[in-house]
């Protein structure tokens, strides 16, 4: 199949995988159909005077023209790039396509003979330094990252704890905190909750990192810069680590809940803001709804869940009688077979039988929640 470039428009079905790869040389081609050929999940493009006759058949896409009128096809459709284009080109080439580092595409370079592969643009949040390192291992390259926390081996702070699905409450001060990081300021971290084996590298931590249990300590310590990892909402006098400060949400919060057949999924969003808000909890820091599997296809909790993108657990009435529950009731077992639904279901799924709440009734919602710890 053959595209014209000068219409800057592709078929949509061709780009089936995450990541694209270009090459716009003969040598190039073929260092790209090895890679194509290897990496999974990758599209490949070239140009169709280098054409072999079994493009069609491998899934080839050629062009005509000029590749940088490919590209800003490409920035919209693929998660990486994969360019066998020299690096002054690239870069002169994206630079009136970029837009902000947590929508642009993460972009490597790898040179014609395939003996380097660097990453140029969206090193963390695009992805590039492990794109730039996989594919480099895959070609027996060497990987080229200038990102100043991977070459120190210290914290990348637009990353911290991304693996494990945690998400900052604001990326204001991600700038400022990653230059007292990367610069060997004192910095804090302070964990509260969430997965502890965040530390991703075979070396110490570097001395300038300061590890806190409490914000109250990493304050009296006056750290330059802050990371807090927590689920719950922040007290005013301790707010002030926020003054050059990143806040972390992890997710470790289980919403056990049950409710009467055809319930809304407004209802059920009111009645988990209202008591996340009585507990002050961050609603971002919920990982999964827990219920019973009679209540597996219940619209207004299947829709909550995928609006939030939550996990959704239900277990069986044998599962959820092995736990002792503090109100048992012979009316939800007359109905479910079990003795309660929320309350267990907590258990169950935060994997602790101490819940931050028991039990609350609320219109036709019963709510308890759990958090899942990790220490």
């Amino acid at each position: 199949m053959t595209v014209q470039t000068e219409t800057t428009r592709l078929p949509a079905a061709i780009a089936a995988g995450d990541y694209a790869i270009v090459s716009i040389t003969k040598h190039g081609t073929q260092l790209a159909r090895n890679i194509h050929a290897v990496f999974p999940g990758s599209d490949l493009y070239y140009m169709k005077k280098f054409e072999q006759g079994d493009e069609s058949g491998r899934g080839i896409t050629l062009f005509e023209g000029s590749v940088r009128l490919l590209l800003p096809e490409l920035f919209a459709k693929y998660k990486g790039l994969i360019l066998i284009i020299s690096l002054g080109a690239v870069v002169r080439m994206i630079a009136p396509i970029l837009k902000d580092k947590k929508t642009d595409p993460g972009v490597v370079v790898v040179d014609d003979k395939g003996e380097h592969v660097i990453s140029v643009l969206s090193g963390h949040i695009g992805g590039a330094n492990e794109l730039a390192r996989e594919v480099a291992a895959l070609i027996g390259a060497y990987p080229v990252v200038t990102t100043a926390s991977d070459v120190q081996k210290t914290i990348p702070v637009d990353l911290f704890g991304r693996r494990f699905g945690w998400v900052w409450e604001s990326d204001e001060k991600l700038t400022p905190v990653s230059a007292a990081v990367v610069n060997e300021e004192k910095v804090a971290v302070i964990q509260e909750s969430g997965e502890t084996n965040w530390w991703m590298y075979d070396t110490p931590m570097p001395e300038n990192i300061h590890l806190f249990s409490t914000i109250k300590e990493a304050l009296a310590a006056e750290p330059a810069a802050a990371l807090v990892v927590t689920h719950r909402e922040l007290e005013k006098a301790e707010e002030a680590i926020l003054a050059n400060g990143v806040l972390f949400r992890p997710k470790v919060i289980v919403l056990g809940m049950g409710c009467n057949r055809g319930t809304s999924a407004e209802e059920i969003e009111q009645v988990i803001a209202e008591t996340l808000n009585e507990l002050k909890i961050s609603m971002k820091s919920v990982k999964a709804i827990a219920t019973i599997d009679l209540k597996k296809d219940e619209e207004g909790l299947l829709e909550t869940a995928q609006k939030y993108r939550w996990d959704f657990v239900y277990y069986g009435p044998d599962e959820l009688n092995q736990k002792e529950i503090t109100q048992p009731s012979e009316t939800v077992y007359k109905f479910t077979g079990a003795y309660g639904v929320s309350e267990p279901a907590a258990m169950l799924c935060s994997g602790s039988n101490e819940l931050l709440l028991a039990k609350k009734k609320s219109g036709n919602v019963t709510i308890s929640v759990g958090l899942i710890s990790y220490s």
